[in-house]
């Protein structure tokens, strides 16, 4: 596999650019290129079989024959991929992919019955309904604790459906722009002042959407204060590759296949268009 650099923002002609499909959103300098779409969290696991097993009775998804030819699984428009290795992949978070996450539409209702079946959790059910701004009892979260301690969050959402990918960031306003100049990714969302949220720091914050993942970024300051003792010493991420969730990928119309590193080292496929 060969390595696709990343470009800086074109700037070209408005006719040059309506000619070859780019769309101008701004009309001085800007121009996006063909958005991308979501395709698959890849994920390194000591045993992929295993792994999928959790998933299909754990998530709404699907076991299935993955676009590389090995079982995946498959949930709603993304895949999550597996990659068997021979030790147990770190899973600290150090690296600026945070987690992965699924709704429930009753959330309490949901975690006990997770619990019932034996998940285990990072975090039990908690709730945070100030932090979106609503009374108490109409917002949840809960972090599970996957097979090879990758965190899957279930929280309060009007589906029960995968539906979004935690990253963290040393800028999130920057990195968002970055997906949005480089993929095309909407940027739905920014929180450019400083919040500190029950003695953490939750922005600056930003969020993007994908087809129909969401895509939320946090300041590395939350890390540092959720995680003191392994950020102490440390002033940047590592890179994702080679942790328990290795890289992110996305299909888009033209694309050169390959891999390239976006924001915060993190590693990112990219795929010509594919099916799904």
């Amino acid at each position: 596999m060969h390595f696709v650099r990343s470009l800086p923002v074109l700037s070209v002609p408005l006719a040059l650019a309506a000619s070859i499909g780019i769309a101008v959103t701004n009309a001085q300098t800007e121009v996006v290129p063909p958005v991308a779409h979501f395709h698959h969290v890849h994920l390194n696991a000591t045993d992929p079989d295993a792994s999928i097993a959790f998933y299909a009775a754990k998530f709404e998804c699907q076991r299935a024959a993955g676009p590389d030819g090995h079982s995946a699984i498959h949930a709603g428009h993304t895949w999550i991929l597996f990659n068997r290795v021979a030790a147990q992949p770190p899973s600290e978070i150090l690296s600026a992919i945070w987690h992965i996450g699924w709704g429930a539409e009753d959330m309490p209702a949901t975690y006990q019955k997770q619990v019932d079946s034996g998940t285990r959790f990072e975090t039990p059910l908690t709730d945070i309904s100030d932090l979106a701004g609503l009374a108490p009892g109409k917002f949840f979260f809960a972090y599970v604790d996957g097979p090879n301690h990758e965190l899957v969050e279930l929280n309060t959402a009007a589906h029960h459906h995968f539906g979004h990918l935690h990253l963290l960031s040393a800028d999130p306003i920057a990195a968002a722009e970055w997906y949005h100049q480089h993929l095309g990714l909407t940027i739905v969302g920014r929180q450019p002042q400083r919040r500190i949220y029950r003695g953490i720091q939750v922005a600056p914050s930003a969020s993007l959407q994908a087809d129909d993942v969401r895509i939320i970024i946090y300041p590395l300051e939350y890390a540092r204060g959720q995680w003191p003792q392994n950020w102490q010493n440390r002033k940047d991420f590592e890179p994702t590759a080679g942790r328990v969730i290795d890289h992110i990928a996305f299909s888009r119309e033209g694309a050169e296949p390959g891999f390239m590193e976006g924001p915060d080292r993190v590693r990112i496929e990219l795929l010509g268009p594919v099916s799904d």
